[in-house]
């Protein structure tokens, strides 16, 4: 089985608001362990989570050894204040308060940074993203300052420009990547940028009631087209399925996201050939160097 390359262990695939109340006192050690062996149960050994903002993901990496998981963390994502990301992370002001909490996880054993450049999907309205994306020039610095430190970038992007403006910034991962397009799909193509594009944790919220039906629909169709289209044009691209989130179950979510690739690219051989090495560079960049 492949590795799972987008987890936040410290949701329970059900509801955030018992997630966050589960850690609110100190990590809970039966939750990270049931996630770590659901892993493990799925033949998983690799697991890159996308951080939390109660240290859950810190005891998962003392942890996860016990279960032959190699687990990397950026400790928390970083936000631009006032923006999306306080979900899973902490917030800067400016350029001084973000290269201070870079520091920060450093100090605490990121193996990475993990940065959040805009909102999420607007279920009610096909093509739109909350709030607000950063500016391009943030992006680029960011990038620039989590480099010098030796650290990989996993960015949180949604939407056409912002995706372009992070790949031309030098992000390591774009995770999510909905609403790009073929020059979206070309940038990457001549990146070195994987693609993580998390499918299911829109698909597996089909029938709750939830969401639009129709906005979903066209989400997934879309984002099926974009996978057939990264594989063809040999992009980095690489499986991670937001496990943890609304939907997605930690372990079963990494299945449900290759299966989804597989009705996406029906060339069994091409598709794994094509996610063993995105898995490969995933690996390799993103640890400490």
């Amino acid at each position: 089985m492949f590795g799972e390359c987008h987890a936040h262990i410290a949701l329970d695939g059900m509801d955030y608001a018992r997630s966050a109340a589960r850690h609110a006192a100190a990590p809970d050690e039966l939750h990270i362990r049931s996630c770590l062996e659901a892993y493990r149960q799925r033949g998983i050994a690799f697991v890159r989570d996308g951080g939390d903002a109660w240290d859950v993901s810190r005891r998962a990496a003392e942890l996860a050894p016990e279960y032959g998981i190699d687990y990397r963390t950026p400790m928390f994502a970083i936000h631009r204040a006032g923006r999306y990301g306080s979900i899973v992370g902490r917030a800067f002001e400016d350029m001084r308060g973000y290269a201070a909490l870079v520091d920060e996880a450093v100090a605490q054993g990121a193996d990475f940074i993990k940065i959040m450049t805009t909102g999420i999907l607007d279920f009610g309205a096909f093509g739109r993203v909350t709030s607000e994306p950063l500016a391009a020039d943030e992006v680029k610095e960011m990038v620039h300052i989590a480099h010098e430190q030796g650290l990989a970038v996993m960015s949180h992007t949604n939407g056409r420009g912002a995706v372009l403006a992070a790949i031309e910034a030098g992000v390591d991962s774009i995770e999510h990547g909905n609403y790009i397009d073929g020059e979206c799909i070309a940038a990457l193509a001549e990146s070195r940028t994987c693609l993580v594009p998390t499918v299911v944790a829109v698909q597996n919220n089909r029938g709750t009631g939830a969401h639009d039906a129709a906005v979903i629909e066209r989400i997934c169709e879309v984002a099926r087209e974009n996978v057939a289209a990264a594989v063809e044009a040999d992009c980095l691209i690489a499986l991670g399925s937001d496990a943890g989130v609304a939907g997605v179950a930690h372990g079963q979510g990494a299945c449900d996201e290759l299966a989804f690739f597989e009705t996406a690219v029906p060339n069994q051989s091409v598709l794994h050939a094509a996610l063993e090495r995105g898995e490969a560079f995933i690996t390799e960049t993103f640890k400490r160097h």
